[in-house]
């Protein structure tokens, strides 16, 4: 806004002192300041707003006015509301005039708080406007094709012009866009992330309207952050709940005027064009590993499934030299639906869920990259099977000894060349549903980038995604998945399917709503829990177990718990007291009690293996 505009507001009560020909100046904001010497909070085109408190007598008014004039602001507003008579002093007028520096009295019935307001509002609203026409060239440019830049070109602008820091984040909090490492915002903390995904997430599955708004503790204090939905629009909201993406705004839109909220929304609405055209192009690796993996699942012979792989991977895994090994992860979605209700379809958010646990939510980007974006998943009847190649690291050279000549083919390990994001990518589908990746074996830390030796382990694949996952899951969706050992060609992918299947019924047997399993449970008892019938497995725990409940209900003694830790560390009496922070005698009278309510003696091998089945046969939730 210019500095005249100031004067034609009779409601800031400001009359001009001196420099009516600078009124053309720009403001590009407003500080209020009482220092000897403020030039070290200035950038410049500021208006200042002064009490005085700073001036004890007329030789205080030059060095003032010169530190103004230096830091480049755009005028200064002196209040009378301090001052006995008499109106601004001279020689604050005089100094003024000398620097050139426009200079306005503040009537004494003004306070400088709606000063400031008014400032504020029309700087952000020129900025606003003038960002937003920028926001609309870009997704014209995006929107016609590659070379807009991407959402992070826009985003820098929300941080210069309107200092906004804002990050856009997959459902899970793994981040798509946001301000450079290094720079002012940077990237988010991992756990703060997968906050603001699982906080967006429960917002959308309570039908909430966005900008969800959160407040959350931070080193400096509390910071609100504004979560902007991108894309959706389904009917019901567990159609896209783990699929589209967020905007993140470390600020609190409550108070935003309807101009902000609508830049924002057109930001929103660019972050989406982004999303489709990732989608569009990962068509075509969809298209080569459905055919690949549809071999696989019609028992094709091993030859014309490796003959297929040879053919595609130049396109699914570029620069993949070496063979990989292969492994399966199979995800399942099932929703509770109330009677006479439509059902939602599980295989497009299984499909969204598992592409989410292989793209390794927080796994940080190489310097001054960021890791490609190559999943591709298809769907069918609630199920997603994820196909994933283990790439081995490149495997550093051996010095020839002293005179020997170069090998051949440089100083490339046998490993051969591997994709710069050296991640997992998913690229395809499995008769049901697929997902094709690479990793590489020395990232072994992360959740789905933890490939290592042995490929991806069930333990881990959730570590990171799991509280963000159950939170738009909700009351009445479960996830559970089943990982494969790793096979070593084409012809252990059956069997690693079935396999991975298995796996997938052995963490469905358990409670809580994101459960995964492995391969290496596959050959202890749990392999035959899901195989129990029904009204076995609620006969059997309600024998040993609802006289616990009862109990605990009208006592609160966590003798369930209590069980569940005293078994998880085999019997160990100091261990188990120690997790549960008990002492050792009261943990006794705990499992003394148990006994008795049961009949059983937790000494006896038969019965510490008759609760542990009990404990892993129980529902996810009570009635």
């Amino acid at each position: 806004m210019r500095l005249r505009a100031l004067l034609d507001s009779e409601a800031l009560g400001l009359r001009l002192l001196g420099g009516a020909t600078e009124l053309d100046r720009t403001v590009r904001g407003v500080m209020t300041t009482d220092l000897t010497d403020p030039g070290r909070y200035l950038s410049g085109g500021e208006l200042v707003l002064t009490g005085l408190a700073w001036r004890h007598g007329p030789e205080d008014s030059e060095p003032f006015v010169r530190i103004l004039a230096a830091a480049g602001v755009a005028a200064l507003a002196a209040g009378e509301a301090e001052l006995s008579g008499g109106g601004i002093p001279e020689d604050l007028v005089r100094a003024c005039a000398r620097h050139r520096l426009p200079l306005f009295a503040v009537d004494e019935d003004v306070a400088f708080a709606t000063i400031t307001e008014h400032v504020v509002r029309q700087v952000s609203g020129e900025r606003a406007g003038d960002l937003a026409a920028v926001v609309e060239r870009h997704r014209r440019l995006m929107a016609s094709g590659p070379g807009g830049g991407g959402p992070d070109v826009v985003l820098d602008l929300l941080g210069t012009d309107l200092d906004l820091r804002a990050w856009v984040l997959s459902p899970t909090g793994r981040q798509i866009a946001g301000p450079a490492p290094g720079t002012a915002g940077g990237r988010l903390p991992a756990q703060l992330a997968a906050r603001l995904a699982g906080e967006h997430l429960a917002a959308l599955r309570a039908g909430r309207p966005g900008p969800h708004r959160v407040a959350l503790p931070g080193p400096g204090g509390t910071v609100t952050y504004s979560l902007f939905p991108v894309g959706g629009g389904a009917r019901d909201p567990r159609e896209t709940v783990l699929s589209d993406w967020l905007l993140a705004v470390a600020a609190d839109a409550g108070e935003w005027p309807p101009e902000r909220l609508d830049l924002l929304h057109s930001v929103t609405q660019l972050v989406a064009v982004e999303r489709e055209r990732r989608d569009a192009a990962r068509a075509v690796r969809r298209r080569l590993a459905q055919e690949v993996l549809e071999l696989v699942q019609a028992d094709a012979q091993p030859a014309e499934v490796a003959a297929r792989l040879r053919a595609a991977l130049p396109v699914l895994l570029p620069g993949a030299g070496a063979a990989p090994r292969w492994q399966v992860v199979v995800a399942r979605v099932e929703w509770e639906v109330p009677y006479g209700q439509p059902g939602v379809p599980g295989g497009p958010v299984a499909q969204a869920m598992l592409e989410e646990v292989l793209a390794g939510p927080h796994r940080e980007p190489a310097a001054g990259a960021r890791p490609a974006d190559r999943t591709a998943v298809a769907h069918a009847d609630g199920e997603a099977v994820a196909l994933v190649p283990l790439v081995p690291p490149p495997v550093p050279p051996v010095p020839p000894p002293a005179g020997a000549p170069e090998p051949a083919g440089g100083s490339e390990g046998a490993g051969g060349a591997v994709g710069a994001d050296g991640g997992v990518g998913a690229v395809g589908a499995v008769g049901v549903v697929g997902v094709v990746g690479v990793v590489r074996a020395d990232e072994a830390a992360g959740a789905a980038g933890a490939a290592g030796a042995a490929g991806l382990r069930a333990e881990t694949l959730l570590t990171a995604v799991r509280e963000p996952l159950a939170r738009g899951l909700a009351h009445d969706g479960r996830l559970t998945l089943g990982v494969s050992a790793a096979v070593h060609s084409p012809e252990g992918l059956r069997g690693a399917l079935e396999e991975a299947r298995h796996a997938r019924r052995v963490a469905a047997a358990r409670p809580g709503s994101v459960c995964a399993a492995g391969h290496e449970e596959l050959a202890s008892h749990v392999l035959l829990l899901p195989f129990v019938p029904d009204d076995v497995r609620r006969a059997f725990t309600a024998r040993l177990l609802d006289p616990l409940h009862a109990y605990d209900d009208r006592h609160r003694a966590e003798l369930v718990e209590t069980l569940a830790a005293f078994l998880d560390c085999d019997g160990s009496w100091t261990r188990c007291a120690a997790r549960l922070h008990l002492h050792v005698n009261t943990l006794r009278y705990r499992v003394g009690r148990i006994e008795q309510l049961t009949g059983r003696d937790l000494s006896r091998l038969e019965d510490k293996l008759d609760f542990l089945l009990a404990l892993r046969m129980r529902p996810t939730t009570r009635p």
